[in-house]
């Protein structure tokens, strides 16, 4: 079902880190700033810093016309929904909770294979997902009356999980002998396009300079969440069966709830604690490869 090796163990790993963390980083950034001002400011830094990785690494980012069709394709439910659609739910629910609803991803995942490629998913593949599925909810339930009060957030974050799940299965469905950090530099040079119109639009009135603490944002986001953790997505995404990719990331929103609880005073429940095991044995079905005949 799936073939995590030890260096794909590393990258999670660090993915884990840099995302679980960055739920609060966001939530501090967008409390006073534009959300998707911020977020475009975030990815358009990404973008020379992609550049000279590539330069660094000899790796060519020249692309046919052909392929640019193929990568704005990609961009748009990967990058271009899932960043702004996400930001804004950040600014309108805490931190924790968004990253839940965000992390609903693999179900979208699940269910767009099921509905637009008719995917075939293993009894152990619906396991996890209902590990998934459960922590989810149980984090969701005692934040019940919050989600209530702001149903725009929480539909947002939604559309967000709904689109990269899409472009997750999309990604992996789609064969371009592209090396991975050119594929992200041009995703995020397009998206920095659309997402800097889409800010233009809706919120030029409230433009300013970010204050220091914005910056630093909007700096670790821009060298550490776009030029590394998502060149590392991406490759896990385009090597691993949709659901061992997806799955393998819901330890994120747990890192999230109590990162957000150390730095934000977003207190957790019981419902965090148990929803983390739940998270946990959903993670158990995609990266513990089985014993073959009594040999692993």
């Amino acid at each position: 079902m799936t073939s995590f090796s030890r260096k794909d163990w590393i990258l999670l790993a660090l993915l884990t880190l840099c995302w679980g963390i960055n739920w609060p980083v966001m939530k501090m950034a967008v409390q006073d700033f534009p959300p998707i001002a911020f977020r475009t400011l975030c990815i358009m830094g990404a973008v020379p810093v992609l550049w000279l990785a590539a330069r660094w690494s000899s790796t060519s980012l020249k692309v046919s016309r052909d392929d640019l069709g193929t990568i704005f394709t990609l961009a748009i439910p990967n990058i271009i929904i899932w960043n702004t659609f996400m930001i804004v739910g950040v600014k309108m629910l805490s931190s924790g909770r968004a990253a839940i609803l965000g992390y609903t991803m693999p179900i979208w995942a699940v269910l767009s294979g099921l509905i637009f490629f008719r995917d075939r998913i293993s009894r152990l593949g619906w396991l996890g997902i209902a590990f998934a599925i459960s922590g989810a909810l149980l984090l969701l339930s005692s934040e019940y009356a919050n989600l209530r009060g702001q149903p725009l957030g929480s539909v947002m974050t939604l559309v967000a999980a709904a689109a990269w799940g899409y472009g997750t299965v999309l990604m992996k469905r789609t064969k371009m002998e592209l090396p991975t950090i050119a594929l992200t530099f041009w995703m995020l040079l397009m998206a920095s396009v659309c997402m800097g119109i889409t800010s233009a639009l809706f919120e030029y009135q409230l433009w300013r300079m970010p204050t220091a603490k914005e910056a630093a944002a909007i700096a670790y986001n821009g060298l550490i969440i776009f030029g590394f953790a998502q060149v590392i997505w991406f490759s896990l995404a385009r090597r691993l069966p949709p659901v061992a990719s997806s799955l393998s990331v819901m330890m994120i929103p747990v890192l999230g709830v109590f990162s957000g609880a150390w730095w934000l005073n977003e207190t957790p429940h019981w419902q965090d604690y148990v929803a983390m095991l739940l998270i946990l044995m959903a993670m158990s079905t995609v990266l513990l490869k089985p014993r073959i005949n009594g040999i692993k």
